[in-house]
């Protein structure tokens, strides 16, 4: 699995357990869902994610084109 494909099964996730916050512990934690969403859209444009670090560095994932390249 690829750095990318990765990251947006993390951010899937991540927004299944902030609505699941939101609605079984606090309303507040709507905020929580509206930052990942506000990530993924500056991550579009900008192509940087701090948890795509987070995942090659510690999970050891590789990008699509290091994936592609065979390194």
């Amino acid at each position: 699995m690829s750095a990318e494909r990765a990251l947006a099964a993390f951010a899937g996730f991540m927004v299944l357990v902030s609505v699941a916050l939101t609605i079984w512990v606090h309303p507040n934690f709507v905020w929580f869902t509206v930052f990942i969403g506000a990530n993924l859209f500056q991550q579009s444009f900008t192509g940087f994610c701090p948890a795509t670090i987070v995942l090659r560095k510690v999970f050891g994932f590789k990008t699509e084109k290091e994936l592609a390249d065979g390194q």
